[in-house]
C-alpha cells in the first residue's frame, strides 16, 4: 500500500548492501503497518462501547484478526513493490526511500514469493474468522486478498487507475474497524461505518503523501494517480480533507451519541492542525519526513479513539 520513512532512506542508495534482516525489514515498510493495525484496535473500541463481555475466545478472534490485518497488509506492500520495479517505475530518479528490488538486494521474484506467502497466510487465517464471522467475513476476505494482490499487478492494477486511494479507504477503513467490530459482536451500526470512514481517510491520507511527492515519475511511468490526474493542488486538499474529515466525523459522533469518549482524538487536533501546514508547504523528497508522521498522526488519531471508547464504556460518563 503506502509509502515510509523505513529505517533504510534514500540516501543508501548505491552505498553498499545492508544485512539480510534489514533489507527484509525495509522491503515490508514497518512505518506502514500501523495502517493494517490501528483500524483492528479501533473495531475492539467499538466492540467494547457496546459492553461485550471479553473472554478469551473474543481476544483470540481479536489478535487472529489483528495478525491477519497486517499479513495483508505486509503483501500488499511486498507485491507494490516487485510490481513497481518490474513496471520500471522505480529507478534511479526516484525521490522516495530505497527500494530492495531497484536496489538490487531481493529480487523481484524473491519480492513476489514473500507476498505470496503473506497473503496465503491471511487466507488461511480468514477461514477460521469466516467460521466465526460467517460469510460477511468471507466475502470481506477475499476481497481484501483479491484487492491487494491486484493493487499494483494484474491487468488493471488499482494503483495505476487511480483507485488506490478508495482501495484504502474502503479496506483499511470501512473493512478493517467494521469486521473487526463484526466479528466481536455480530452487529454494525451506522456510527461503525462513519468511524470507518474516518480512520479510512487517515490511511487515505498517507498514501496522499506519497502519490503528491511521487507524481512526476509515477506521470512517466504511466501511473496515473489522483495527484497525476488532477494535480498537486487537488492532492494537497485531499489530504486536507482526508485529515480534517476524520476529526470532523468523531466530533459529529460524540455530540450525536452523547458520549465524550467518540471526542478523545481532539486532543490530538493540533498535530492535525501542522501535518495539513506541511503538505501545503511541502514538496518533492522534502514530503518524505510526513509519509511517516501522518501514519503516526493516524495511529494516535485510533489509540486516543479506543482508549476514549474503552474508558467511556467501562468507567462510565455518559
Amino acid at each position: 500500500m503506502q509509502e515510509d520513512r523505513s529505517d533504510i532512506t534514500s540516501a543508501t542508495h548505491h552505498v553498499g548492501q545492508p544485512g539480510r534482516f534489514t533489507i527484509w525489514w525495509c522491503a515490508i515498510r514497518p512505518a506502514t503497518l500501523w495502517a493494517g493495525a490501528a483500524p483492528v484496535f479501533v473495531g475492539a473500541g467499538l466492540a467494547a462501547q457496546r459492553g461485550i463481555n471479553w473472554t478469551a475466545h473474543t481476544l483470540f478472534v481479536l489478535a487472529t484478526a489483528l495478525v491477519g490485518a497486517l499479513l495483508i497488509q505486509v503483501g500488499c506492500n511486498l507485491i507494490n513493490d516487485y510490481a513497481d520495479f518490474e513496471r520500471g517505475t522505480d529507478n534511479d530518479d526516484r525521490i522516495g526511500p530505497a527500494r530492495a528490488a531497484a536496489q538490487g538486494w531481493l529480487t523481484a521474484q524473491d519480492l513476489k514469493r514473500a507476498a505470496l506467502l503473506s497473503l496465503g497466510g491471511a487466507a488461511l487465517l480468514g477461514g477460521y474468522l469466516t467460521w466465526v464471522g460467517g460469510w460477511p467475513i468471507l466475502i470481506l476476505g477475499i476481497l481484501s486478498i483479491i484487492c491487494a494482490y491486484a493493487y499494483t499487478t494484474g491487468p488493471f492494477p488499482l494503483a495505476y487507475l487511480g483507485l488506490g486511494d478508495v482501495f484504502v479507504l474502503l479496506f483499511f477503513g470501512l473493512g478493517a474497524v467494521g469486521g473487526t467490530t463484526w466479528l466481536l459482536t455480530a452487529d454494525l451500526g451506522w456510527h461503525d461505518y462513519l468511524t470507518g470512514l474516518a480512520v479510512g481517510a487517515l490511511a487515505t491520507a498517507i498514501l496522499v503523501v506519497n502519490n503528491l511527492r511521487d507524481r512526476e515519475g509515477d506521470a512517466d511511468n504511466n501511473k496515473r494517480t489522483l495527484a497525476v490526474r488532477f494535480g498537486a493542488r487537488f492532492a494537497r486538499l485531499e489530504y486536507t480533507f482526508a485529515v480534517g474529515g476524520a476529526f470532523l466525523a468523531v466530533s459529529f459522533l460524540a455530540w450525536d451519541m452523547k458520549s465524550w469518549g467518540w471526542a478523545t482524538p481532539l486532543i490530538i487536533a493540533p498535530l492535525a492542525v501542522q501535518r495539513i501546514r506541511q503538505v501545503w508547504r511541502a514538496d518533492g523528497a522534502d514530503l518524505n519526513p510526513l509519509l511517516g508522521q501522518t501514519a503516526q498522526l493516524e495511529l494516535l488519531f485510533c489509540l486516543t479513539l479506543t482508549g476514549g471508547l474503552f474508558l467511556n464504556t467501562y468507567l462510565g460518563g455518559g
